[in-house]
């Protein structure tokens, strides 16, 4: 389980919390605080478990870099990604390892909660869907993803321990959208697969590090630029995997 943190003391315990719930002895929770100032780190090493290891940046890196670091520490045969904000639902784990038996790389629903109540649920409301049968669609999901009507969130995937070939290292020149970066290298690598069931809550509040707040014409050309690039490298990457190959 890797997480990134940053100045979250506000909700990290209940996350934490709802994390442990569902871990096994030998698995583990990687976190990576972000040069935290306040009592994140803190309040991570009260939690008496020895699942928990966590780590410092000695300055502060973004949450691409902090993910990306604890994707690179985790030793686990199946890496969930988790927010430090969030709450994981009730069978989380059982149902993204499932998952990954056929897929390397699974991505589920999630619920929105806003001031601890469900603001819009993924099985009512789109585009806050993603369907199983849809996950071995190459071309479609890509155009979904360059659209922005793809729902990937970091929060709620699973990626095995083989994807990391492709997954990592993240492209230098990301500073933002991870989740869409590992969604669209794994899609490039017909290794993407939806789970219906939401897998989290995620919390809307005023710092979450990803909006949902609609974005300027500049910030939003931006975005599909980024995502264009994502694309060219996941293609350039299966190339050399596949020129790799005997």
């Amino acid at each position: 389980m890797c997480m990134a943190t940053y100045n979250g003391a506000r909700f990290l315990r209940e996350q934490i919390d709802s994390i442990l719930e569902q871990l096994h002895p030998g698995d583990e929770l990687v976190i990576v605080d972000d040069a935290s100032s306040d009592d994140s780190v803190a309040i991570a090493e009260s939690i008496a478990s020895p699942l928990i290891t966590i780590h410092r940046n000695e300055r502060n890196l973004g949450y691409v870099r902090s993910f990306e670091r604890a994707m690179g520490l985790a030793r686990g045969d199946v890496l969930l990604l988790a927010d430090q904000d969030d709450i994981w639902t009730e069978g989380r784990v059982d149902a993204l390892l499932g998952a990954t038996e056929t897929s390397a790389v699974v991505a589920s629903n999630l619920v929105l909660l806003e001031s601890g109540q469900p603001l819009r649920s993924p099985l009512t409301a789109r585009p806050w869907m993603l369907r199983s049968d849809a996950g071995g669609h190459v071309v479609r999901n890509e155009l979904s993803i360059l659209a922005g009507n793809a729902p990937y969130f970091g929060c709620a995937m699973a990626v095995r321990r083989d994807a990391l070939d492709f997954v990592l290292p993240f492209p230098g020149f990301l500073d933002e959208s991870h989740d869409l970066w590992i969604a669209t290298s794994a899609n490039v690598a017909r290794e993407l697969a939806h789970v219906e069931a939401p897998t989290v809550m995620r919390r809307v509040h005023e710092d979450n590090a990803s909006s949902a707040r609609p974005r300027g014409i500049v910030a939003a050309l931006r975005s599909r630029v980024l995502l264009v690039r994502l694309w060219r490298e996941a293609l350039r990457r299966r190339a050399r995997r596949s020129a790799a190959r005997p």
